[in-house]
C-alpha cells in the first residue's frame, strides 16, 4: 500500500508539472503570435503534420486524447513484458512532450485527456509486478481517475469518471435512470419549497427559476452539437471503414496537414479565439465579460475537430468546455431571460455531456469547477438532456468507439482482462 501511495504522489506531481508546461506552451504561442502573425499561423498545418509523423514514428499509442487507450488497456491485456505501450512511461513521456509542442503551435487541444493516460501510465508501470495488491485493471482505472482529478482539481469528478467511463460495472441505462429520478424529484421539491437549503441560505444565491427553465433548452442544443462533434471524429479516426478514414490511413501526414489548414482558417475567421485549450475565453464568459459566444463556439468546434482528427496528441475536454461556454453565452445574449453565468455553465455541461456521453462526470466537473452548489439540479438536467440528444446522432460514446483502435487483434496474443 505504501508503494501505491508513493506512486500516486508521483502521478499527482507529474500532472501538476504537465499543467504548468502546457500553460507555458500556450503563453509561448501567444508571444509568437504577437511577434509574427503569419509565421505563427503556419505552425498549425506544419506543426500538426510534424506532430502526427513523430507520433506514428516513435509513440503511436500516444495519439489523440489518451482516454480510449486507457479504456482499452483496462478492458483487455496484451501478453508480453509491456502488454503494448498504451499505458507506459515511454508513452507518457511522449504524450507530455508532444501535447506541449502542439499547444506551442496553437492547436485547439486540452491536456486533461492526456493527463489521464500519463498518470495511468505512471501508476501501471511503477506498480508492475506488485504482489498481493490491487490488480492490473484496478490500477489502470485508479490512475485514469487520478488523472481527471488532478487535471481539473475535481476529486469527486475523478471518482465518478472512473465509475462512469473507465469501468463497465455501472451500466449506462442504470445511471441514466438514476439521474432522471434525481432530477425529477429535485424539480418537484424545488417547485413546492423554492430554493430550499437544509440549514438556511448561508450566503446570497441566485434565483433558480430561470436556470431550471433554461437547462433543457441549453442542454439539448449543447448535446446535439456535442453528438455531431463525436460522430464526425469517430468517422475520421474510429475503427470503422469509410472513405475519410481510408484516406487518413493511407496519407496520415498529408491528412494532418489538411487538418492544420482547417484549424488555421478557423483561427483567422475567429480573430485568434480558437488557439489553445480555450481556458481564457471560457473564464471570461463565466465572469460575465462580453464575448462573441456563438462565434467562439462555431470556430472552436472546427478547430478542435481538426486538431483531434489529425492524429497528433491532444485532448478534447478543455476545448469542449470552451465551445459549451460559447453556446451558453449565445443563449445569454439572445435577449431571453437567461442569467449570463448560469447559461454559460449549463452550456458547458450540456456540450461536454454530448461529446463524451458521461452526464454524471460532466455535471460533477462543472459543479466542482464553478463552486456553484445551487445549480446542482439544473446542471444534472442539462447533462441528462445533452446525453439524450447526443445519442440521437451518436449511438455510442466516443471514447468507447475509439478504444476499438487500441484493443489487441483477436487471436492468441489477446486475452480478456482477468484482474
Amino acid at each position: 500500500m505504501l508503494l501505491i501511495v508513493t506512486v500516486a504522489v508521483l502521478g499527482g506531481l507529474a500532472a501538476a508539472f504537465f499543467a504548468r508546461l502546457c500553460d507555458a506552451a500556450m503563453r509561448a504561442h501567444d508571444q509568437l503570435f504577437a511577434l509574427a502573425r503569419w509565421p505563427t499561423l503556419l505552425l498549425l498545418p506544419f506543426g500538426l503534420a510534424a506532430g502526427t509523423w513523430l507520433t506514428r514514428r516513435f509513440a503511436p499509442e500516444a495519439a489523440g486524447s489518451g482516454i480510449p487507450q486507457v479504456i482499452a488497456a483496462a478492458e483487455t491485456r496484451w501478453r508480453g513484458r509491456w502488454g503494448g505501450q498504451r499505458v507506459t512511461l515511454k508513452t507518457a513521456a511522449w504524450k507530455v512532450a508532444l501535447t506541449a509542442a502542439m499547444l506551442v503551435c496553437g492547436a485547439s487541444i486540452g491536456r486533461e485527456g492526456p493527463t489521464v493516460q500519463v498518470v495511468a501510465g505512471i501508476l501501471r508501470t511503477l506498480t508492475r509486478g506488485l504482489k498481493g495488491g490491487p490488480g492490473r485493471r484496478a490500477i489502470i482505472i485508479a490512475g485514469g481517475a487520478a488523472g481527471v482529478s488532478a487535471a481539473f482539481n475535481t476529486p469527486i469528478a475523478g471518482i465518478v469518471f472512473a465509475v462512469e467511463e473507465l469501468a463497465k460495472s455501472f451500466e449506462r441505462k442504470t445511471h441514466t435512470i438514476v439521474i432522471l429520478v434525481v432530477v425529477v424529484a429535485g424539480f418537484a421539491a424545488y417547485a413546492l419549497q423554492g430554493d430550499y437549503a437544509y440549514f438556511g441560505v448561508l450566503s446570497g444565491s441566485p434565483a433558480l427559476g430561470t436556470a431550471w427553465i433554461a437547462a433543457p433548452l441549453i442542454g439539448a442544443t449543447g448535446g446535439l452539437c456535442g453528438g455531431l462533434f463525436s460522430r464526425a471524429l469517430a468517422a475520421a479516426t474510429g475503427p470503422r471503414d469509410n472513405p475519410v478514414s481510408r484516406w487518413r490511413r493511407s496519407h496520415p501526414v498529408l491528412f494532418a496537414f489538411g487538418c492544420g489548414l482547417a484549424a488555421m482558417a478557423a483561427a483567422l475567421a475567429s480573430g485568434g479565439l480558437t488557439f489553445g485549450a480555450g481556458y481564457d475565453q471560457a473564464k471570461a464568459l463565466l465572469q460575465g465579460h462580453p464575448g462573441a459566444g456563438l462565434k467562439l463556439a462555431a470556430w472552436k468546434f472546427v478547430a478542435s475537430l481538426a486538431a483531434s482528427a489529425s492524429g497528433a496528441p491532444g485532448g478534447i475536454f478543455a476545448p469542449s468546455l470552451a465551445i459549451g461556454a460559447g453556446i451558453g453565452a449565445a443563449f445569454a445574449h439572445s435577449g431571453l431571460a437567461f442569467a449570463g453565468r448560469d447559461a454559460v455553465v449549463l452550456g458547458m455541461t450540456g456540450y461536454l455531456a454530448g461529446v463524451v456521453q458521461a452526464p454524471l462526470t460532466s455535471a460533477v466537473i462543472l459543479m466542482e469547477m464553478t463552486r456553484e452548489p445551487s445549480l446542482v439540479g439544473p446542471l444534472l438536467l442539462a447533462a441528462l438532456v445533452g446525453r439524450w440528444t447526443s445519442g440521437l446522432v451518436m449511438p455510442q460514446p466516443i471514447y468507447h468507439v475509439l478504444a476499438g483502435n487500441w484493443a489487441p487483434a483477436p487471436g492468441p496474443a489477446a486475452a480478456p482482462s482477468a484482474d
